[in-house]
């Protein structure tokens, strides 16, 4: 399927947004960084939950081929667009906005920090003054990261955190930790509706396979037959969760009472060594790639793991998902997606 990403007129795009069925209003859910890894999962979810959702997204990391199985539904709009400008004054009202335009890995966030600084700045500046005018719903999806290298093990919502605020990580860490607060802070000042979800390590289907994180990595390299690279001993732990419990989890979080403020943490409680992790995938992948060790980086977290005691209790929240069984449809997702790309390279070496 073919997706033209033009200049666009939202009096052509959105008419079924302004009808009015059973004199009701449809919901309109925009969700920014929605070619995403998880916006796109997200975008999926709230179509099957009845929304109109508008994917805001400037595919600097997001991919169309996350979202072409939506295009075809009426009621999903897709516009280019990066938050850091302001978002456009023609678009519908929004009733929900799910923020999540940032560069989640290290080797993207890095890319450019102080593009990934004025994304936590003044991107969720617009994003919050685009709330306040048509009177949205902000979900703001923060980070394990803002916890840092931590010293305190759980990690729960009260802990402040241990962060360098000029290491490399710093524009991801310290951004999402300024992102915070000036959600909460422009909250305070005029009324929006606001949640903070702090999004703990998260995997699945549409993991990009350069981001550098643990599980792609050692999936795309047990599949190529490559060396899983562990970087230091690999006893530093994670706790990973799988997609569709973290959007469960925020879509729980968006719909809740008022009385549910302040950021809640979502992730897999169960604990892993990143040794161990790359053990798994070799196992279920077959592979016979051998594990070589490198340098650990500067400021990787030694434990992470979440608290989710309040996500338990406020949201009836939980992961359900086992990680031997997400790490199969993982697996399996990367595999697919190899075969295409394998298929489809001898027509475009011919064209």
């Amino acid at each position: 399927m073919h997706m033209s990403f033009q200049s666009f007129d939202s009096h052509n795009i959105f008419p079924h947004i302004r009808e009015q069925r059973g004199g009701r209003r449809e919901r309109v859910a925009a969700v920014t960084g929605g070619a995403g890894f998880i916006g796109s999962h997200l975008c999926e979810a709230l179509l099957k939950k009845g929304r109109q959702v508008v994917c805001l997204d400037d595919f600097s990391t997001g991919a169309v081929a996350n979202i072409r199985h939506l295009a075809a539904s009426p009621a999903f709009t897709i516009i280019p667009h990066d938050i850091v400008d302001a978002i456009p004054d023609d678009l519908p009202r929004f009733d929900e906005i799910y923020n999540f335009a940032c560069p989640a890995s290290p080797v993207h966030y890095q890319a450019d920090r102080v593009k990934t600084a004025k994304t936590c700045a003044l991107g969720v500046l617009n994003v919050l003054e685009r709330a306040e005018r048509d009177g949205s719903t902000v979900l703001q999806a923060s980070t394990s990261e803002i916890y840092g290298d931590p010293e305190v093990h759980p990690q729960a919502e009260h802990y402040r955190g241990c962060v360098n605020p000029v290491g490399p990580r710093a524009c991801y860490d310290e951004g999402k930790r300024f992102a915070e607060t000036l959600c909460t802070d422009f909250a305070a000042q005029t009324g929006i509706a606001l949640k903070i979800v702090r999004i703990f390590n998260t995997y699945g289907p549409r993991m990009r396979a350069d981001d550098g994180r643990v599980i792609s990595n050692f999936v795309v390299q047990a599949l190529a037959g490559e060396d899983l690279t562990v970087y230091g001993d690999g006893a530093q732990t994670r706790s990973f969760c799988y997609v569709d419990d973290l959007v469960d989890g925020c879509l729980r979080l968006a719909a809740s009472p008022p009385d549910v403020s302040g950021p809640v943490n979502l992730g897999n409680p169960e604990e892993i060594t990143v040794l161990e992790a790359a053990k798994l995938v070799l196992e279920l992948t077959g592979s016979g790639s051998r594990i070589v060790q490198r340098p650990l980086p500067e400021d990787d977290p030694r434990r992470r793991r979440p608290d989710i005691a309040r996500a338990r209790a406020a949201l009836k929240w939980r992961p359900k998902v086992p990680l031997r069984e997400g790490l199969v449809r993982t697996i399996e997702s990367f595999a697919r997606r190899a075969a295409e790309t394998a298929v489809s390279m001898p027509a475009r070496l011919s064209a």
